[in-house]
């Protein structure tokens, strides 16, 4: 098996790494140009990508970060970095959705109340339209 190893050419994984990276940067960029995700959520997008292409360029330092963390196989540590990005995504994602639930159910709030103040109106102006016609009736 470690014979396997020594004949994987880093080199080109090493590329299709960087080149992967800068491809999901400039993802990242054109959905933002485009208007299809909004900066704030595009941040820790484009700050994963950025971690990503430095690991991806400084081959020592996913090594030196997997010694840090105590994992003897560096690509671990780099699975554990994909895995940290995900949730902190999904956190910031969960954040955004409770906002969104709370702003839709007051606006729901109010659009209620506007439609009972809506309905008196209308209900008082037909009061006044049926006492005009009675009045009317009875001047007659």
């Amino acid at each position: 098996m470690f014979d396997l190893l020594d004949k994987v050419n880093t080199n080109r994984i090493q590329i299709f790494a960087i080149i992967g990276s800068i491809l999901f940067f400039g993802f990242v960029f054109e959905l933002v140009r485009k208007r299809k995700i909004r900066e704030q959520y595009a941040l820790l997008w484009l700050f994963f990508g950025l971690v990503f292409l430095v690991i991806s360029i400084w081959r020592g330092l996913l090594e030196k970060i997997s010694i840090m963390l105590g994992i003897v196989y560096p690509p671990a540590a780099f699975l554990l970095i994909l895995i940290i990005a995900i949730f902190l995504i999904l956190i910031q994602y969960s954040v955004v959705i409770s906002q969104l639930t709370e702003k839709t159910k007051k606006m729901s709030q109010e659009i209620g109340l506007l439609k009972e103040k809506l309905n008196r109106k209308k209900n008082r102006n037909h009061s006044k339209i049926k006492i005009k016609e009675l009045n009317s009736i009875s001047n007659k």
